[in-house]
C-alpha cells in the first residue's frame, strides 16, 4: 500500500491532486482484485463524505490551547487546513470506528491550536481552520472555525452616574462595558443583589445595557453597580448612588386657637406642619409660613346687676310682706358673674306685734310723746357728728393737695442720677493673653462678644470700682422729696456687707485675661441661700442667670435655690417640626419653691431674631420627661413672660423646672449665629503642628465647651473668635486652609478643604463641631506659621481667620491656654445684687402701682421702658411695677449704669410737668389705652 507522508512539516502544493489520483487508483485496483462487492456489505459507491461534527469557533483563555474536532462518514482520510495551509499529519490525532446504525466507517480527527500560533498569525481576518474529508467519490469541506484570544479590559467605557430624582420621576443609568472578546454581557446589581432576580416590573434593563426605572419610589434609593462579564473575567463599574427625595408638603391648617386674651383685642393663631409629606433625603422644605396669626376681639365679661326692688306686697294673714328683684341690670353675659345677694326679701309687717294665730294686737299701749321726742334728738345728734367728720376729712385732703400738687406722685429722674453714683476706671490697654501674639491683635473686651455677667467681682475687685466706699453724696431732687427723703438729704453709699457664696482666702490673679473666653472652669450647677432680701444666681461664662426680687420670699424664710445646665443631648426640639435648640437647657429649683413674685431668668440664645423667619417657643419639661410648649415669644400669656433681645431671652417664671428655648424655622431665611475659632498646638513630633477649627452655636455656654476641651489639651487661641450667620437654606458649611507657604509647610493631600453637612450644623443643638488640619514643617528652623482659615456657607456668608503665630520648641513650656480666674462667685444676696437701691425701688412701686387719673401708673412705666406687649401678665401681679423693675434688672445686668431707667422717669416727669399747667377742666391724656 502506498503511504503519502508530508516531509519537513510542509505540504506539497499538489497534495490534493495526488490524493485524488491515489484514491482513484486504489479504487480501480480494488475492483480488479475483488470483483463485485459482497452482497452483505453496504454500498458506498455513490456517497461523498458527510460531516457529523464540524469545527466550532473557539477562544483561547490565557495560555491554554484549544482543541478543534471534525467527524465525517464515510471518510477514508480527514485533514485540517488552517489559514489556507495544510496542518502537518503529525499534529493530527485521529480515530476510526464503525457506525452500528449505518454500517459506515466514521473517522474523527482533532488538532490543538496554541496562543502562540494565533498571535503569530498576521492576516486580514481572524485565525481560522476547516476540515477536508476524502471518500471514493471525492472531497467535502467543513465550515470555517475562527480561533480568537479572549480578553476583557479593566475600565468601563462609561460608568453609571449617581442621581438625585424626585419621587415618581424617571431614572436612567447608562453603562458601557469594557471592550472584550467575546463581547461582555451586562447585569445590574442593586445593593449587591442582582436586579434580574428581584422580579420588579418597574425596573427595565435594556439591550443597550442601560437601566431604566420608570417611576421612582423610595425603595429605589440604593447603590447600583453595572456588572460586565465574559468567559475570561468579571468587571464591576463604579457604584452609582440613587437618591429618591421627597419635597415637603404642608399639612392642613389646624383650627384657630382661642383668643389670647379674655377681654379686648388679642391674637389667635393656627399652624400647619411640613409633614404632608415630610421632606426626605434632602428634599426641599416647604415654602411659606407654618404659623398664621390674626387679631381677635374677645367679648369682655359683663357681670350681672340687680334691678330695683319691687314694691312690698300687702301684709299677709301671717303678718309678712315680700318683695323681689331680677339680675337684669344688666344680665350676666360672656362669662360674667351672677349677681351677689338675694333676689327675694321677706319681713314682718307689724313690728313684731303679731299673735301666734296671726291676729294683730290692738290693745298694746301706744308710745308716749316724750319717748318719741327723745328718739328724734338722738338721731339728729348722730347725723351732725357724721357730717362734721366728713367736713374735716375733706379739709385735710384739700390742704395736703394745696401743699403738694402731686404728693408722692412727683417723678424726678435726678434721684437716679444723684441717689447713687457709678464709677468707671479705664486702665491702660493690655494685650489679650488668650492670643499668642496679642500685640498684633485688636483689643478684646468683655462686652464685645457676649452680654451678661461672666462672674461677680469679689471684695478685692470691688475696691477698684468703689474707691470711696463711705462717700457722702448730696442729693437735691424733687423726686427724693416725693419718695419721703429730706429735701437736702444725704444718701449714704456704703459697701454692702451681705454675704455671697465664694471661696475665701483667694489671692488676686494678676494674669487673668479679659474677654468672652474668661478662663473660668465650666460650672454646671450654681446654688445659693436666699431670703426676704432676694438676690442673684449666675452660671459663670454661660450667659445664664436668675434674679429673685426683694420680697419674693416671705420674711423669716429662706430657700436654698439652685440652677443647673443640661450638658447632654436635649430632647426638647421636635424633629417632626424641624425645631432646633437655641440656647442651653436650664433647670432651677427646688421643686415646691413658693414665691410671691416671679423670678427673672436670662438665657443666651443664638437665633437671628425675626418674627417673619422664626417661631420661637419656650418649652418646659413635664414630670414624665416630656416637653410641653409654655408659650410662643410672640403670644400673649398670663402664665409667664418672655422678652427676646438680640442675644438673650429674659423670662419671668412662677414655676420651678427645666426650660428650653427652641426655634422652628418658618422659611429658608431663618438664620442662627455661629461662633468660629481656631486653636493650635504642637503634636508629639516636633515637626507636626495641628490647627483645629471650631464651629459652635453663638452662646457663651456652647463656646465654654470648646474652652474646656482646648484647655485640657493645651490648645492656644490663634485669632479672635468671629461670628458667622448660618442660614437655614440646606447648604453645607465648608472650612478650608489658604495661603499656606508650600516651601515651608506641607499638609496631607485632600485635606485642605473639609465640609460639614447642613444637618450637622443646623441641628448641632449647642454641641461643638470641629475639624483639624495636620501640618508638617520641613525643618525645625521654621518657627513661624502664617495662613488663612476660610469658614463659609455655600451660597452664604464667609468669615476669614488670619493665623500668624510662633511654633518654636519652647511652646511646649508655655502657660496653659486658660489660667484660673476668680469666677467662683456664683450668687449674691441682698442689696448688692441689684442696681436699683431698695428704698428707691420701694418708692417707685408705691408711686406707680396705684392708678392715677392722669395715667401715671405702671402701664406708663412699662411704656417708657419699652415693654409694650403682654401687659395682661403684669396686671395679675401683686406689684406690677416691682415685676417690671425685676425685668429691667435682668435685661440690664451687664450694663454699668441706670441711664435708661433715669431717662424713662425723666420723660414721665416732663409729661406731668406739662399736665400740671393745664386747667382742671382740660382733658388729661389717658396713658392706659
Amino acid at each position: 500500500m502506498l503511504r503519502l507522508t508530508p516531509t519537513n512539516g510542509r505540504c506539497c502544493c499538489c497534495l490534493d491532486l495526488v490524493l485524488v489520483l491515489l484514491l482513484s487508483t486504489g479504487c480501480a485496483s480494488g475492483r480488479g482484485t475483488t470483483g463485485d462487492a459482497a452482497p452483505d456489505s453496504p454500498s458506498v459507491g455513490g456517497t461523498l463524505p458527510h460531516f457529523l461534527q464540524e469545527p466550532e469557533d473557539a477562544y483561547i483563555i490565557k495560555s491554554n490551547p484549544i482543541r478543534l474536532r471534525c467527524r465525517a462518514a464515510p471518510a477514508l482520510q480527514i485533514f485540517f487546513k488552517c489559514n489556507g495551509e495544510w496542518v502537518h499529519q503529525n499534529q493530527h490525532m485521529s480515530q476510526e470506528y464503525m457506525d452500528q446504525d449505518t454500517g459506515l466507517k466514521v473517522r474523527e480527527v482533532m488538532i490543538n491550536v496554541s496562543r502562540q500560533q494565533v498571535e503569530d498569525f498576521h492576516g486580514p481576518e481572524d485565525y481560522w481552520c476547516l476540515c477536508v474529508a476524502w471518500s471514493h467519490l471525492g472531497t467535502s469541506k467543513s465550515r470555517k472555525a475562527t480561533v480568537r484570544i479572549a480578553y476583557l479590559r479593566k475600565n468601563f467605557e462609561q460608568d453609571p452616574q449617581g442621581k438625585e430624582v424626585p419621587i415618581k420621576g424617571m431614572i436612567v443609568l447608562h453603562c458601557r462595558p469594557p471592550e472584550g472578546v467575546p463581547a461582555a454581557e451586562v447585569e445590574w446589581l442593586k445593593n449587591e443583589e442582582l436586579v434580574s432576580s428581584l422580579g420588579d416590573d418597574n425596573i427595565d434593563t435594556r439591550a443597550d445595557h442601560n437601566l431604566i426605572i420608570n417611576e421612582a419610589r423610595l425603595s429605589d434609593s440604593a447603590n447600583y453597580t453595572c456588572l460586565a462579564s465574559n468567559i475570561v473575567a468579571k468587571r464591576r463599574s463604579a457604584t452609582a448612588t440613587v437618591v429618591v427625595f421627597v419635597n415637603g408638603g404642608w399639612s392642613l391648617w389646624t383650627d384657630w386657637s382661642p383668643c389670647s386674651v379674655d377681654c379686648g383685642r388679642g391674637v389667635q393663631k393656627r399652624s400647619r406642619t411640613c409633614t404632608n409629606p415630610a421632606p426626605l433625603n434632602g428634599g426641599a422644605f416647604c415654602e411659606g409660613m407654618s404659623v398664621q396669626k390674626s387679631t381677635c376681639n374677645a367679648l369682655c365679661p359683663v357681670d350681672g346687676g340687680w334691678e330695683e326692688w319691687s314694691e312690698w306686697t300687702l301684709c299677709s294673714a301671717q303678718c309678712e310682706r315680700q318683695r323681689w328683684r331680677e339680675c337684669n341690670a344688666p344680665a350676666p353675659r360672656h362669662r360674667g358673674k351672677m349677681c351677689e345677694g338675694e333676689s327675694h326679701a321677706m319681713e314682718n309687717c307689724t313690728g313684731g306685734m303679731c299673735t301666734q294665730n296671726g291676729k294683730m294686737l290692738h290693745d298694746v299701749k301706744p308710745q308716749s310723746d316724750t319717748e318719741s321726742s327723745n328718739d328724734v334728738a338722738l338721731y339728729s345728734g348722730l347725723a351732725a357728728g357724721v357730717i362734721a367728720v366728713a367736713v374735716l376729712i375733706i379739709s385735710v385732703t384739700l390742704y395736703r393737695r394745696s401743699q403738694s400738687e402731686y404728693g408722692v406722685d412727683v417723678i424726678d429722674s435726678s434721684a437716679l442720677a444723684g441717689g447713687f453714683q457709678t464709677f468707671n476706671f479705664k486702665t491702660a490697654r493690655q494685650g489679650n493673653p488668650l492670643l499668642l501674639n496679642s500685640s498684633m491683635q485688636p483689643e478684646l473686651t468683655a462686652g464685645q462678644t457676649y452680654s451678661g455677667p461672666i462672674c461677680f467681682q469679689d471684695t478685692l475687685d470691688k475696691e477698684l470700682f468703689d474707691p470711696l466706699p463711705d462717700m457722702m453724696v448730696k442729693v437735691q431732687s424733687s423726686f427724693m422729696v416725693s419718695l419721703g427723703v429730706a429735701d437736702r438729704a444725704e444718701y449714704h453709699v456704703k459697701a454692702h456687707t451681705e454675704g455671697y457664696s465664694a471661696t475665701q482666702g483667694r489671692k488676686p490673679n494678676l494674669l487673668a485675661p479679659n474677654g468672652p473666653l474668661g478662663p473660668c472652669k465650666a460650672q454646671l450647677r450654681s446654688s445659693g441661700v436666699f431670703g426676704h432680701l432676694g438676690g442673684r444666681l449666675v452660671m459663670p461664662n454661660t450667659g445664664v442667670s436668675l434674679l429673685v426680687s426683694h420680697g419674693a420670699i416671705a420674711e423669716d424664710t429662706s430657700w436654698e435655690m439652685y440652677m443647673l445646665i443640661n450638658q447632654g443631648q436635649s430632647s426638647a426640639p421636635s424633629e417632626e417640626r424641624c425645631e432646633i435648640l437655641l440656647g442651653p437647657e436650664v433647670t432651677y429649683g427646688p421643686p415646691g419653691l413658693s414665691l410671691s413674685s416671679p423670678v427673672a431668668m436670662t438665657i443666651a440664645h443664638c437665633a437671628e431674631v425675626s418674627a417673619e423667619n422664626w417661631n420661637i417657643q419656650l418649652k418646659r419639661q413635664t414630670k414624665d420627661n416630656k416637653w410641653e410648649e409654655v408659650m410662643s415669644v410672640e403670644d400673649e400669656s398670663t402664665s409667664c413672660y418672655c422678652l427676646l433681645d438680640p442675644k438673650s431671652c429674659h423670662l419671668l417664671l412662677d414655676e420651678p423646672g427645666s426650660y428650653a428655648l427652641v426655634g422652628e424655622p418658618l422659611n429658608e431665611h431663618a438664620g442662627k449665629r455661629l461662633k468660629v475659632a481656631v486653636f493650635g498646638s504642637l503634636e508629639a513630633s516636633s515637626l507636626n503642628y495641628s490647627l483645629r477649627v471650631y464651629c459652635v452655636d453663638d452662646t457663651p455656654h456652647a463656646f465654654q465647651g470648646v474652652v474646656s476641651a482646648e484647655s485640657s489639651r493645651g490648645g492656644l487661641l490663634l485669632e479672635e473668635p468671629k461670628t458667622l450667620l448660618f442660614k437655614g437654606n440646606t447648604y453645607s458649611l465648608q472650612v478650608s486652609i489658604q495661603d499656606l507657604p508650600q516651601f515651608l509647610w506641607s499638609i496631607k493631600p485632600f485635606t485642605t478643604c473639609q465640609e460639614f453637612s447642613f444637618c450637622q450644623v443646623w441641628s448641632s443643638n449647642q454641641q461643638p463641631l470641629h475639624c483639624a488640619f495636620s501640618l508638617e514643617r520641613f525643618t525645625t528652623a521654621t518657627t513661624q506659621l502664617s495662613c488663612k482659615i476660610s469658614v463659609r456657607q455655600v451660597k452664604g456668608h464667609e468669615q476669614i481667620l488670619q493665623v500668624y503665630t510662633s511654633v518654636a520648641e519652647r511652646e511646649k513650656e508655655t502657660l496653659p491656654f486658660f489660667m484660673q480666674a476668680d469666677c467662683t462667685v456664683t450668687s449674691q444676696t441682698g442689696a448688692k445684687a441689684f442696681k436699683i437701691p431698695l428704698s428707691i425701688r420701694q418708692r417707685i412701686c408705691a408711686t406707680f402701682d396705684t392708678a392715677n387719673a392722669k395715667g401715671k401708673d405702671w402701664q406708663l412705666l412699662a411704656q417708657k421702658l419699652h415693654i409694650q406687649r403682654n401687659l395682661s401678665y403684669f396686671a395679675k401681679q401683686r406689684s406690677p411695677s416691682g415685676v417690671i423693675l425685676s425685668l429691667w434688672e435682668a435685661q440690664h445686668q451687664a450694663g454699668g449704669d441706670l441711664d435708661s431707667l433715669a431717662s424713662a422717669l425723666e420723660e414721665i416727669s416732663k409729661i406731668h410737668s406739662k399736665s400740671s399747667a393745664h386747667s382742671p377742666s382740660e382733658t388729661e391724656p389717658d396713658f392706659n389705652q
